[in-house]
């Protein structure tokens, strides 16, 4: 019977990075039937896992296809499965699933609506959010200010946030009069509210903003809000050749 790296399974199931796995490993939080597990220790459709005291469902025993949805998150829900100050989740309207659960693929702060990404392969997620593989992010920006041409070569050569360099890899103005005018942005990672923040630093305020696009995934405009869609076999394909070794 084949087995796999323990930590790479428990980033199947949803847990995390196959890096914080291995911390979780080396940390003795994780058990195979019972036994503390060690780094580089392997598991098999038919081992019982355990993690933080608690069997997890085991993602070997149903493999399944890999499936991903396209959601377009209205303003107002929140990013996360569960949060006592919200009664809206994305989670809410996605379709059941028999076995694993929908991780999702970055996130959208509560006040910006758009595409959003689910799969129901762990590992995928956290490979598609890693910011060494440079995925794009594309988001439809309406701002309230004066932008000068300086302004935007300031935000193409980057800007010192508080919590790093950040710059946009392109900008597209997409129409609008004088103080509100509509932009395309694009950036490869996917920090907190970091559009916001990058157009924030130049005095501009951003009074609408929609992710349109990540990385080959471009959502359609025929997908209504609080609507999902589910990728075909070939968009699933495209997506992941976008991360080497997948």
């Amino acid at each position: 019977m084949s087995s796999e790296r323990l930590q790479k399974i428990l980033s199947q199931a949803g847990l995390g990075s196959r890096r914080e796995m291995e911390r979780w490993i080396e940390q003795g939080l994780v058990t195979v039937n019972g036994a503390v597990a060690k780094l580089g220790d392997g598991a098999c459709s038919s081992d019982n896992i355990g993690v933080k005291g608690r069997l997890i469902p085991n993602p070997l025993k149903n493999q399944s296809k890999t499936r991903i949805l396209m959601y377009h998150k209205p303003i107002g829900e929140i990013s996360s499965r569960n949060d006592p100050k919200h009664s809206k989740t994305v989670f809410d309207k996605l379709p059941y699933l028999k076995q694993g659960r929908w991780v999702q693929i970055g996130r959208l702060d509560i006040n910006t609506s758009g595409l959003l990404l689910f799969t129901n392969d762990g590992e995928l997620a956290n490979q598609l959010m890693h910011p060494k593989y440079g995925l794009e992010r594309e988001y439809a920006v309406r701002v309230r200010g004066e932008v000068s041409p300086e302004i935007l070569k300031i935000l193409q050569k980057g800007v010192q946030l508080e919590d790093g360099m950040a710059q946009f890899k392109k900008i597209d103005f997409k129409g609008g009069e004088g103080t509100n005018t509509w932009y395309h942005v694009t950036l490869t990672e996917g920090r907190n509210r970091e559009v916001r923040r990058l157009w924030q630093s130049q005095g501009v305020e951003v009074s609408r903003l929609i992710r349109i696009r990540y990385g080959q995934v471009t959502m359609p405009r025929s997908l209504a809000r609080g609507s999902h869609k589910e990728l075909t076999a070939k968009e699933v394909y495209t997506l992941m050749k976008a991360i080497p070794q997948v």
